[in-house]
């Protein structure tokens, strides 16, 4: 700490680099090195977080495995820093006493900068005590090309109409790189060279990180790249669309709620959760009568409550997954059922809010549940797919009701 208040007493202004740098990427470098340029500040203080609050239940790289990454990638800059405020300090890592914490550090008019990905400030209210937050440092909003910018400004201008807060955005196009597919990579044994610095590659190496999982990978019997493949020439080119959108949803809730395992599950089911959707109405009955598909009386009036029950008998048949808890993602990611393992509840909700789908009433509210609260998003969804299912005069199936009630009582 010693080292920290004398780095940074005499700045004027510093941006704050926060992330678990699990393990830090050329983005986050050339993310860091564009804030500092557009606002001109002193330094860029990178900042691993120790035990990051909205990540409790995910296995995390150990503190100083990080904190060394961190230093190693950054020590070619001399506008850089690595702080240690918060693997330092005991129990759950929260955005507010890190800023409060420097505050104490630097010069009393000291302007911090809080670097964080735009995905964040839809989210910024459900942080710890936001309104005082929000009057301590201006925030950067980080995205990459793509995003969809139209609701981020909205977030943007209702926070600082709300709170005179300073929130300004820009574009990375190097966003695209992810720690969570550098891990992915590395644990396939494929090149992670060019994504991260040399040193970091280095050091990735020499400890063997993110080889621990893979006793624990999930097999299945057929690669990703060929149940795609089998998966385009299955259904039309807009389902296909909105499969991998709810693939890479159901990913990103799980690196939340879950474990590696449970992200590669939720890819899995994600993209075969509607393989025999498009399935014509001959198929649909052959292959059930074939794969032994119990219907109810329910199902045969509403055709359409068939695909998933079916799915579930295809992704097992033809594209060779073994895995129960795949197979009841899929085969209940449209009713629902009381008492979901997590990855059902996971692709239930991504197939609900990914980001593909057209804007409805309702949508931004079960996106802002999802990262909050899985159980009170499953029983937002099941609520407003009830009212929708009702309106319509369709039939309903004893299933969803069960499970509102359910989730309700939770």
């Amino acid at each position: 700490m010693r080292n920290e208040i004398a780095n940074f007493k005499d700045c004027k202004s510093i941006a704050i680099m926060g992330g678990t740098f699990d393990p830090i990427h050329n983005g986050h470098l050339v993310t860091a090195e564009a804030v500092r340029h557009r606002f001109k500040v002193d330094r860029v203080v990178f900042m691993p977080a120790g035990q990051p609050a909205h990540k409790a239940n995910k296995k995390v790289t150990h503190n100083e495995h990080r904190y060394l990454m961190t230093v190693l990638a950054t020590m070619r800059n001399e506008n850089f820093e690595v702080s240690r405020i918060e693997i330092d300090r005991p129990g759950a890592t929260y955005t507010i006493d890190t800023i409060e914490e420097l505050k104490k550090i630097c010069r009393p008019d000291v302007r911090l900068y809080f670097i964080t990905g735009a995905d964040a400030i839809h989210q910024i209210m459900t942080w710890k005590q936001p309104e005082r937050l929000l009057t301590l440092c201006d925030f950067v909003a980080v995205t990459r090309p793509g995003y969809d910018r139209a609701k981020l400004f909205e977030d943007i201008g209702e926070i600082r109409e709300k709170y005179a807060s300073r929130i300004h955005y820009m574009e990375v196009p190097a966003l695209a790189i992810s720690s969570s597919d550098i891990r992915e990579r590395e644990q396939k044994g494929e090149p992670i060279k060019y994504l991260v610095p040399q040193e970091v590659e280095d050091y990735i190496h020499k400890f063997g990180l993110y080889h621990d999982d893979m006793a624990k990978e999930v097999k299945f019997m057929l690669s990703l790249e060929t149940m795609q493949e089998k998966l385009q020439s299955a259904i039309s080119v807009k389902r296909y669309i909105h499969t991998l959108g709810v693939a890479d949803e159901a990913v990103k809730l799980a690196e939340i709620y879950g474990t590696t395992q449970d992200q590669q599950k939720a890819r899995v089911a994600g993209l075969l959760h509607d393989c025999a959707k498009d399935y014509p109405e001959s198929m649909r009955q052959r292959f059930c009568k074939e794969y032994k598909v119990k219907t109810d009386e329910i199902m045969n009036k509403q055709t359409d409550l068939i695909h998933p029950f079916l799915g579930a008998e295809v992704a097992k048949r033809e594209y060779q997954v073994m895995d129960e808890d795949v197979l009841n993602a899929i085969r209940f990611h449209t009713t629902g059922r009381p008492n979901m393992s997590l990855l059902e509840k996971i692709v239930f909700i991504a197939d609900y809010i990914e980001p593909n789908r057209e804007k409805f009433g309702g949508l931004d509210e079960a996106r802002r549940l999802a990262y909050l609260d899985l159980d009170k998003a499953m029983a937002y969804i099941l609520e407003n797919t009830i009212e929708y299912v009702k309106a319509r005069g369709r039939l309903l199936h004893p299933l969803s009701v069960e499970a509102l009630e359910y989730y309700k009582n939770l």
